[in-house]
């Protein structure tokens, strides 16, 4: 019985190393396709930053069909500095609608728990 017991533990014990050895292999290659999968999105994020810039570019090129070139620049990089500036006031407004970053509810409501909790032990005590 004794030596049945030992074969069990030391399969056991085997069995458990081989899904360790597994469960290593298989966050390896996870992490693996995560870091390709990230390689690939910085390398699509920056083209999409390219041809951005060449968007840009487009724009005051295709006024200065109809008017001067500087003042088709001018007027790009008009547009360009109020969307910059409307972005600037929505993401200023954003961050102070979440400083501080304290999850006020959820203190107020464990507040109240452990008043409710204080309140009933004290009615059971007496």
């Amino acid at each position: 019985m004794g030596s049945a017991a030992k074969g069990v533990a030391e399969h056991a014990s085997a069995l458990a190393r081989l899904e360790i050895r597994l469960a290593l292999l298989e966050l390896k290659q996870k992490a693996a396709a995560l870091a390709v999968g990230i390689g690939l999105g910085v390398g699509a994020a920056l083209f999409a930053l390219f041809a951005l810039g060449f968007a840009f570019a487009t724009a005051p090129a295709a006024l200065a069909t109809v008017l001067a070139t500087w003042l088709a620049l001018l007027i790009v990089a008009g547009a360009l500095l109020l969307l910059a500036g409307t972005l600037a006031l929505l993401a200023l407004r954003s961050i102070k609608s979440g400083v501080p970053p304290v999850p006020e509810q959820a203190i107020e409501e464990a507040k109240r728990t452990s008043e409710a909790v204080k309140a009933d032990g004290g009615q059971r005590s007496s």
